[in-house]
Parts: C-alpha cells; sequence; structure tokens
C-alpha cells in the first residue's frame, strides 16, 4: 500500500497545493511505496507566513519553556525509534544498524540543544569604562529553512532544528522528495509534544521551495546539505538576498595509512568507513593513500580481500537485518547509473580494477539499485575517478613515498571535508591534523564525524559557509548579537 506525503502548515496536516506527485521508490526492490507532492511556492509561501507569525509569541517565551517541548520529543522518538528507523531503511536502503544509529544522533542534538539556557548566555563587561558597562545578548532572528539530503533523512535536520527553536527562532523543513516518509514519521511526533502552531513546518518538494525560501523577505536563512555544486548556486542567491546561509557540499575524503599501523584493526575500520550506507555519507571515505611501497601492497591486498566479503542484501531482510555490516543499494536508478560510468571511468583511465562491483544482482531484489563493492588500485591523483565526489561504493588506492607527499594529495583536491590517518606515531599525527585541509580530521578513526557537542562541516569546496553545523557553533548561525554600551548618572539630589 501507497502513502501520500502530506505538509505539515501551522499546525495542520494538509494535502498541499502542488504540481505533481512524485513516486517514493524503495530502491532495495524497486516498489513504490508512497508519493510525494511537489509543493509550489505558493505553498511554501504559506508555510513561511505561518512561520513569522509564530516568531513575536516563540521568540517572547522563556528559554527554559522553549526547551520543554524537546526533551518531550526526544521521549517519543526513543519510543518510536525502532519504528522510524525501519521506515528509514525501506526508504533509502541503508543497513538497520545505520539506522539507528542516526536516530541516535537525533538524540544526541536534541540533547545539546536543551542546553540553551546556558549556551545563549550573553557576556557582560562591568567597568568597560567610568561607570560604563558593556553587554552583549543574543537574540533570535525569525524564521529559518532548511533543506534536507536523501542519505540522512533523520539525522541531518537535527543538525539544526532544535537549535533554531530553542534559541526562539521558527522553522520550516523541506524533506528530500526522494526519502520524505522518515521526515514525515518524525513530524507526527513534532506534532503531539505541544509546540505552538507555526513554530514548526514542514513542506515537500523540489527547488521551486528551495527558491521561495531564498525568495521570501521573511525568511532569514537557510540551511542546505547537498552537492557542492547546488551549494554554490543557493549560496551565491542567499548572499544576493541578504541572508544567512548554511550550505555543506561534497567530498572526497582519504584515509592515509603509514608503515606502522595495525593492518587488521585498520581495515576492519577501513570497511565500515567506505562501504556503510554503500558510500552515500558525507563522510564515507573513497580514496586510500598508503604510505610506502610495503604498506601500498599490503593494503592492496588486506583491502581487496575484505571488500569481497562483503555483504550486500536487502537491509531488511531478516536474514541481515541485525549484521552489524551489511551493504544495501545505492538511492536511485539516476545514482547507480553515473557509478557505472565511473568505474568505466577508471577503466578507461588506466587504473587496474582489483574488485568489480558491476552486474551484482540480489536474489529477490532484481529491480533493486545495487552496486557491490569496487575497489581499483594503480590510481594516480588527479584521475578522474580520484578528483570526483562518486557517492557509491568505490574506493580507489592511491600510493606515497612520504607523508608529505600524501598530505599533498589531500590537500590538491577541491574538497576538505574530512580525511583519517592510521598511525601509531605522535609525530606523525600531529603534522597530519596540523597541515591536512580538512574541517574533520581523525587519527585511527575512519569515519572523523564530531560528537553533537562539537561542530560538523568540512573546508574549501565542502563548506560554502562561515558557520558549521551543530554544538554550540551553530548558535550564531541563529541568533545576532545585540551590543549594548550603558551608563546612568547620579538622581539630583
Amino acid at each position: 500500500m501507497t502513502v501520500n506525503v502530506r505538509n505539515y502548515v501551522g499546525g495542520i496536516w494538509g494535502d498541499p497545493e502542488n504540481s505533481g506527485y512524485l513516486d517514493i521508490e524503495n530502491p532495495s526492490t524497486g516498489e513504490v511505496i508512497g508519493k510525494t507532492p511537489l509543493s509550489t511556492a505558493g505553498e511554501a509561501n504559506r508555510a513561511i507566513a505561518a512561520a513569522a507569525e509564530a516568531f513575536e509569541g516563540w521568540s517572547r517565551t522563556p528559554v527554559g519553556r522553549r526547551v520543554q517541548p524537546l526533551f518531550e520529543l526526544t521521549a517519543l522518538l526513543r519510543k518510536n525509534e525502532e519504528r522510524i528507523a525501519r521506515t528509514l531503511v525501506e526508504e533509502m536502503g541503508k543497513s538497520l544498524p545505520d539506522a539507528r544509529a542516526e536516530m541516535k544522533r537525533i538524540f544526541e542534538n536534541i540533547e545539546v540543544a536543551c542546553g540553551m539556557p546556558v549556551l545563549q548566555q550573553g557576556d557582560k563587561l562591568v567597568g568597560a569604562s567610568y561607570d560604563i558597562d558593556g553587554e552583549v545578548i543574543r537574540l533570535p532572528l525569525g524564521v529559518f529553512t532548511m533543506v534536507a539530503p536523501f542519505n540522512f533523512p533523520a539525522m541531518v535536520p537535527f543538525w539544526f532544528l532544535p537549535y533554531a527553536l530553542a534559541t526562539g527562532n521558527t522553522y520550516v523543513v523541506k524533506a528530500s522528495e526522494q526519502v520524505p516518509l522518515t521526515m514525515q514519521a518524525i513530524t507526527e511526533l513534532i506534532d503531539e509534544v505541544g509546540l505552538p502552531n507555526g513554530v514548526f513546518n514542514l513542506v515537500n518538494g523540489d527547488k521551486t521551495v528551495v527558491e521561495a525560501f531564498i525568495e521570501h523577505p521573511q525568511v532569514k536563512g537557510l540551511s542546505l546539505v547537498g552537492s557542492t555544486k547546488t551549494c554554490q548556486i543557493v549560496a551565491a542567491k542567499c548572499a544576493a538576498a541578504g541572508k544567512r546561509c548554511q550550505a555543506m557540499g561534497g567530498a572526497k575524503n582519504h584515509l592515509v595509512t603509514m608503515p606502522d599501523a595495525k593492518v587488521p584493526d585498520m581495515i576492519r575500520n577501513m570497511i565500515t568507513s567506505c562501504y556503510g550506507c554503500a558510500g552515500q555519507r558525507c563522510m564515507a571515505s573513497s580514496a586510500i593513500v598508503a604510505v610506502g611501497d610495503e604498506m601500498y601492497k599490503t593494503v592492496c591486498e588486506e583491502f581487496t580481500k575484505a571488500s569481497r566479503e562483503v555483504l550486500v542484501a536487502d537491509p531488511l531482510d531478516p536474514a541481515v537485518a541485525d549484521e552489524p555490516m551489511v551493504m544495501g543499494p545505492v538511492i536511485s536508478a539516476k545514482s547507480k547509473q553515473f557509478i557505472l560510468e565511473m568505474i568505466e571511468t577508471g577503466v578507461k583511465e588506466g587504473a587496474t580494477l582489483a574488485l568489480d562491483g558491476r552486474g551484482l544482482v540480489v536474489p529477490g531484489c532484481e529491480k533493486g539499485h545495487f552496486v557491490g563493492p569496487t575497489v581499483f588500485t594503480d590510481v594516480q591523483p588527479g584521475m578522474e575517478i580520484h578528483k570526483t565526489e562518486i557517492f557509491g561504493p568505490v574506493v580507489i588506492i592511491l600510493k606515497a613515498d612520504t607523508l608529505d607527499a600524501a598530505i599533498r594529495i589531500i590537500n590538491d583536491q577541491q574538497y576538505g571535508n574530512g580525511a583519517s590517518i592510521y598511525t601509531q606515531n605522535g609525530r606523525h599525527a600531529r603534522q597530519f591534523k596540523l597541515e591536512t585541509e580538512c574541517g574533520m580530521i581523525g587519527i585511527n578513526v575512519g569515519i572523523p564525524a564530531p560528537v553533537a557537542h562539537l561542530p560538523f562541516g568540512g573546508m574549501k569546496a565542502s563548506l560554502l559557509s562561515d558557520i558549521k553545523a551543530q554544538g554550540k557553533a551553530v548558535i550564531n548561525f541563529f541568533t545576532h548579537d545585540k551590543i549594548i554600551t550603558e551608563r546612568y548618572w547620579p538622581e539630583d539630589e
């Protein structure tokens, strides 16, 4: 049975004004499981108007009371965690353990945002000058919007949403049109916690909604996670419209392996980093740089061998659903086709296809969008398969003579999202974390995604904004500083 997705505007569920519907597909089976509306600009504007109307009352609500619904939401989400995780797997295709881990990141971000009575406190300088005090207060701005990606439909909105609400702003989310059912399920729980009408709104659609967000004069800012090309366009338009913008773009994350790395632990860690979510994570590693001839030979052999053993299946198959490492499909036929084209590009460029994931068929899922683990060796820096974000289970292995050379390979890339090094040498680790031009660095950690207390975001073409997601840092995005300089003369006697 298919489900028609609805919008949530001003505290009311409704079938939106739209230009048609798109099929929502289970990427494991190819089955259509729902339909999502392509909301019009007018529908997006209606949600913005509802948020704008709610802002005055919500912004004046004491911060301690603003976080109370977030506490309640956490409890409801925990109660419904498994149901939402399974919805996420059905429409997105990641493994059930990955979906459960994604839900836990939601909890962590809400918990951090619930500290807003402390986090939003300003600063006071008594005696800034003679009989003069200075003060900084952090105030909400108004309506903020968010455009969610397909790969983390539950977690990514919560890099922003709870912080926006806790600081006193109102919010409109556009769910990914490819995977809207997860945010629909979460919004049903948001509806239960008793937020004032219009404080939170959900709009479904495509770029028409995004353009409405950018063009509307009452929208103060927009947060986006997407391709670098899309982020560049949105960031430029937001700048021209005088809006705040967080645009978190593409990645080509590298893993550097030093000669002293603990190989068995490293290989296990690499497999999870490269093939979790079928390589469709912004933090997924897709390039390995082995330092030295011996380590290069070892990595080529051991990583390829381990890649052959990765279990590829329908993640909701009861026989494998709870396996810690199972790889599902990529999101769509279009995505699969691009990945297959990039594999062919690598072959034409002269790289060695050590493991070919093309042609893989999962029994019972013949219409699914599966690509098996794929490994290229003998890759040279600057090849298309090295420069391009493939966003699938394709891993390339390069060789460097020294750590300096490995760092140069990373720094010559346009992207600067994340990178990790495997070493027991503290000096090498220190050099790597200081000199590598990436926003998130791992030491013996294949997925250097920060916990919710710390900011999340890259550098260079991976981040088209100044302020990163989640944690204390994101509060600066949702508030503006008002600086007061004050003194009082004595009363006349």
